[in-house]
This record gives structure tokens, sequence and C-alpha cells, in this order.
């Protein structure tokens, strides 16, 4: 297996390339302005972009999905709650989407906002879990906007704090230099997670005051339009 981690700086986003023994590749959460730099590691690492996809209806950045399946064929998945009429395919809970011997499970995990996901693979090299804007290193994915809400979110974290310890945490966005951790660090060092209950975790969420992200005006319209932001012929 090919794996790399992504990051544009300017929305802290982190995207995944996945390639398989086949020289297929998959992509999770791809930024449009990063575009240039997946097709020169695709032709470099010689894959052939198979599918593309997102996690969430983002609000920071805007999707490179669009653009990538004009430019590569690919197929385009979200969840089926995302409203994005523009993707190739949707995907529910416990579907598989498969790239050659490469299988992620799909997690649906509501609260950040209600068409979250997260993608869990398993793998010799260790298992994975991509947990877009859900689970962050140290963190959670804030609930107050797109339809998020705490309470779901605690119940989507109790299902991905249920898998095995060891398994890596690739997260959607990190704003403190982290990389990755695993499902075993995230119980004993997230602050977020150190609650005794659900009301705890909303009282806690409910009082984090956070400005909306910049791009959201703009993002969350373009995103339900797959990136693409003018017509097509």
């Amino acid at each position: 297996m090919i794996f790399r981690q992504l990051f544009d700086r300017d929305s802290s986003t982190y995207t995944y390339l996945l390639g398989s023994n086949e020289g297929k590749a998959l992509i999770i959460d791809p930024v449009k302005e990063q575009i240039p730099l997946y097709q020169q590691l695709l032709k470099e690492l010689g894959l052939k972009l198979e599918v593309a996809v997102d996690t969430h209806v983002h609000a920071d950045h805007v999707t490179a999905l669009g653009d990538l399946r004009d430019m590569t064929a690919c197929v385009t998945m979200m969840g089926e709650q995302s409203g994005a009429a523009c993707v190739s395919k949707t995907f529910r809970h416990g579907d598989v989407v498969a790239l050659g011997e490469l299988l992620l499970d799909v997690l649906y995990t509501p609260g950040h906002t209600d068409d979250s996901y997260c993608l869990y693979l398993r793998c010799p090299e260790g298992n994975r879990v991509f947990t877009g804007d859900t689970l962050l290193i140290r963190g959670t994915g804030r609930t107050d906007f797109q339809n998020g809400d705490a309470s779901d979110q605690y119940h989507s974290l109790k299902h991905l704090l249920s898998l095995p310890d060891a398994t890596w945490v690739y997260p959607g966005h990190d704003y403190k230099g982290w990389t990755v951790s695993t499902i075993g660090e995230e119980k004993r060092f997230n602050p977020r997670l150190q609650v005794s209950n659900v009301d705890e975790y909303v009282s806690l969420m409910e009082n984090l005051k956070l400005a909306n992200p910049a791009q959201m005006d703009v993002a969350v319209p373009a995103n339900l339009k797959c990136g693409q932001t003018t017509s097509r012929p």
C-alpha cells in the first residue's frame, strides 16, 4: 500500500492519498488549491486516481472533488445525507469503499455536521481511521453549525473509541502541528473526551464560543456543487 498525508496550510486541512498494489488511488478530503500537487504526486508514484471522497460538506475550504473527476474520470463519493447531488455515488453506514485490495469500512458519525463520516481501513501496516472533523488530535470537531449536534457527536465518538486502541487516527484538520495519534492515546489524553456523560459533553461544546470559518459562506455552497462554482456546458 502507498500512503501519503498532505497538508493545506491555509485551511489546516489534511488530505490522504491511498494507493493499491494495482496502481489505483483513492483521495480523501482533497482541497481545490492543491490540485497541482495531487497531479504531480499521482504521476510520480505511477497511480491512477479512481475514487475521491469527502468526509462531509466542508465549511473551511473548497473541495477538489468535481475538478478531479473532470480531470481523471474518477468516481466521487460523499455520504447520503450530504445533499450534494453532484457526486457520482453516495454511501451509508456499513458500506465498504473498495480500492483493489484496500477495503475501507464506512462509519456514519454525525455531530460535527449531520453528514459526517469516517473511514476505517484494516491493513497489515496497522489499522487506520480517517476521522474527518469528528475526532481531532486532542480535540473534536465543533458542533455549532451545519446541523451539528453535540449529543450526536458524543455517541459518534463512543463508536470510534470502541475501535482497537492501536488504531492509527488520521484527522481532517490539525491546528497545533500534530500529524497522527491512536485511539488509545485519544482516550487517555484528549481533554474533550474526559467527560462522564453526554450532558457534560454537550455543555462543554456549547461553551466553546468559536468564530465561524473564514471561508464558510463561500465553501459550503461551493462544496454542495463538488467545488465547481462555474456552470458546465
